[in-house]
């Protein structure tokens, strides 16, 4: 825990930078001074250990789960189902259209009758699948595994011919690959990876330590994510797997890639002629003798020795690929580990807003492909509860989780029929020509931003600096040489790119297309500086969610192949759901009062299941939709100091909370302003960073020791850091009003 000194002397230099002037800085600073004497040093954390509990028999009917020693209150937690969607909305995307969830009322229901619906939950920065998958299984913002930037990102190469981060990796990798093994000089760090620059702890980790069999269905990192580099690194580069890869990449992929068992040391499921080391070089403690299948080819037998059919009855002859997995599909395979000595499972569905059959196109709200596909994940859900009730596998004895990886924006305009609400005989139409647009399109807004720059600012000479973005509506630049946060270079291009303007072809209006502009400095503040300093980009363009921005093709052109847009700022991307249910677990139905983001999901399975993982997250276990037994003993014997403390640490430390959205204010102000005002705001950006830093870390110490290590958290310890996180939240909000 850091010092108390540091973080009175960081307090001083608020009070006397809000002293410059107004009633509502010299309010703040009477508070400060009131408070004084709750800035006393906070002491050091004491972690004792956490008595174990005898887990309950399992109950009648229930797939076998021996072996598996969770450590739930009471023991009744005996198994862990995880789902996490692809851009699936609580929220409506028009008011006469019930929403994704409305129309799946037994997912939604489920979740509403045993337990709770949280609908201010929140994704990290950049919010996008691969990154916001990754914080949900891990806890951690993406600054502590790696994926700070995008889906896939680019990186610096100082190597390539042009001087540009032109190598392109993706981050759709399995856990322990390198950025790129072809060309190690250019990026040798692992794709996921600690800021100490290694490779980080894997999420099935204190599960299978615990004896605990692990699936994972098409979930981000966990298996095979493609035939080249991941099929190398798991069977080896001359393994038979490696050459049907060579010669039929369609056919590997529907063998090895997208499904895969973490097992429990020794356990028979992976003692098979296909079991794979389970090896992950960098855990903390070390992970030894563990083994792992990969692939339909090598789980199914294992889980279904007579084949693998969806919950419509269809066989499944392989993974069907991430984009297109239905829910029949994945909840098959979930449903099938579960019965079959996999007591912990992760999966991910598909989004519904896109056609997953010829034509391939996305959908608008209440469009009678969208409605029909979200009916069939209905029933889906419906034969899936009851498959498992059926298996004893229940509310009463298993912790669901369901959450989406982030939301994102239609960018399109009002039906043809404006009145329709999506029901039958009353679909949505749009018009999906576009050689001739109107109000009535769907589609995102292809922008060629080299071109708009060029005419912003002809003096730009893209062959003295060219430079490389990362393809999307939050486009990440990188500018050749990886010049430092406010190189004249950089500042000519940021002051350019904010000045970008467009006339929407669907809307008519003028768009200005850039809503927030981060440097390095900022994104500091937003948990976006990973270890690997070849991802830092040269600065976030944070754009109009209805644009997509490349560098290549006409200025502006709709794509209806694409209508739903997300890494971005704004509310509708931002925030998304968390349903939680199952031994423990309040039913509370939705609750709209708790701010919550992906950090938190980690932590509160695991408070929940009575398990600790060897690295501390970043997250807080959401202790107000717990029932009281069910909390661990430091939650328990904090009381209401743990809620304060937590809810105040998610004020000042979650990248689209509070803080986060006012520190990107003011960085946009900085990066569109003159030389004199963006070197004050840069200055203050970096000393808020520093000191929230600091105050978050003692904030985390206290709250992990509660949750994990029987510490009760003291009136006394709790007040002083919440007043402290209260003042910092007061300064910067005042800062990013002025």
């Amino acid at each position: 825990m850091k010092t108390e000194n540091r973080s009175t002397s960081a307090l001083r230099r608020l009070r006397n930078d809000i002293r410059k002037g107004s009633t509502k800085r010299r309010q703040l600073t009477a508070v400060l001074a009131s408070c004084a004497f709750l800035l006393a040093p906070v002491g050091p954390v004491m972690m004792p250990s956490v008595a174990e509990a005898q887990p309950a028999p399992p109950l009648a009917g229930a797939a076998s789960t021996a072996g598996c020693n969770l450590q739930s209150a009471k023991g009744e937690i005996q198994h862990v189902i995880y789902i996490q969607f692809d851009n699936v909305h609580l929220r409506r995307d028009n008011p006469h259209v019930p929403s994704d969830l409305e129309q799946m009322p037994h997912l939604l229901n489920f979740f509403e009758n045993n337990g709770t619906l949280l609908s201010d939950h929140h994704t990290p920065l950049i919010a996008h699948t691969a990154d916001d998958i990754l914080t949900s299984l891990t806890g951690v913002y993406p600054e502590r595994h790696g994926q700070a930037v995008s889906n896939s990102f680019n990186y610096f190469n100082p190597n390539s011919s042009d001087g540009l981060g032109s190598t392109f990796t993706t981050s759709f990798t399995y856990w322990t690959d390198l950025v790129d093994p072809s060309t190690p000089s250019a990026d040798p760090s692992f794709s996921l990876l600690t800021p100490e620059g290694k490779n980080a702890p894997a999420p099935w980790v204190p599960f299978t330590r615990s004896g605990c069999n692990v699936g994972a269905v098409s979930i981000a990192n966990m298996e095979l994510e493609n035939t080249g580099n991941d099929i190398n690194n798991v069977f080896g580069p001359t393994s038979p797997e490696a050459a049907e890869a060579a010669s039929n990449s369609k056919q590997a992929t529907a063998d090895f890639v997208g499904i895969a068992i973490h097992c429990g040391v020794a356990n028979q499921l992976c003692s098979t002629s296909h079991g794979r080391p389970d090896i992950l070089p960098d855990e903390p403690g070390g992970y030894t003798g563990y083994q792992a299948l990969y692939g339909h080819k090598y789980v199914v037998p294992v889980i279904a020795p007579k084949g693998l059919n969806d919950l419509a009855g269809n066989p499944i002859t392989g993974f069907p690929g991430f984009g297109g997995i239905s829910a029949y599909q994945a909840l098959a395979y979930t449903a099938a580990m579960q019965e079959s000595g996999v007591p912990i499972t992760y999966s991910y569905i598909s989004d519904a807003h896109d056609s997953h059959s010829f034509p391939f196109r996305a959908f608008g709200p209440g469009e009678q492909g969208y409605v029909q596909q979200l009916q069939a994940y209905d029933d889906a859900f419906n034969k899936f509860f009851t498959r498992l009730a059926n298996d004893g596998i229940t509310a009463a004895n298993t912790l669901f989780i369901v959450t989406a990886d982030e939301g994102d924006h239609f960018a399109g305009g009002t039906p043809i029929n404006p009145g329709c609400d999506g029901s039958a005989g009353n679909y949505c139409t749009y018009n999906t020509n576009n050689s001739a647009v109107t109000a009535n399109s769907i589609g995102e807004i292809d922008t060629n931003i080299q071109s708009l720059l060029g005419k912003v600012d002809p003096s730009l000479n893209f062959n003295n600096t060219p430079f490389d973005i990362h393809f999307d509506m939050a486009p990440a630049f990188y500018l050749s040489g990886q010049p430092p946060a406010g190189a004249p270079v950089a500042r000519q291009f940021e002051l350019d790119a904010a000045k970008l303007t467009a006339v929407n072809p669907i809307t008519g209006n003028t768009d200005q297309l850039t809503r927030y502009l981060a440097d390095p400095v900022e994104l500091k503040f937003l948990h976006m500086i990973t270890g690997d300093p070849l991802r830092t980009p040269t600065f976030i363009m944070f754009g109009d969610p209805d644009y997509y921005f490349q560098t290549y093709g006409a200025d502006l052109a709709v794509n209806d192949g694409f209508a739903w847009n997300h890494g971005g700022v704004a509310p509708e991307i931002n925030t998304t759901f968390l349903g939680v249910a199952g031994p423990g677990v309040k039913a509370l139905g939705q609750k709209a009062d708790v701010f919550t983001d992906h950090v938190d999901i980690r932590p509160t399975i695991l408070s929940l299941v009575g398990l600790a993982d060897d690295y501390q997250s970043q997250g807080r276990t959401i202790a107000e939709v717990l029932q009281s037994w069910a909390k661990p003993d430091g939650i328990q014997d904090s009381g209401d100091e743990f809620v304060e403390l937590a809810r105040a640490y998610k004020r000042i430390n979650a990248p689209t909370g509070e803080l986060g959205l006012a520190t990107l204010r003011i960085s946009t102000r900085a990066l569109k302003g003159d030389p004199d005002t963006y070197e004050e705001l840069e200055n203050k950006i970096a000393f808020i960073t520093k000191f929230r830093n600091q105050l978050a870390e003692q904030m985390a110490d206290e709250l992990n020791a509660a949750e994990f290590h029987g510490h009760r958290i003291s009136e006394r310890q709790g007040r002083t850091l919440v007043v402290q996180a209260n003042l910092l939240a007061d300064y910067v909000n005042w800062l990013a009003n002025e």
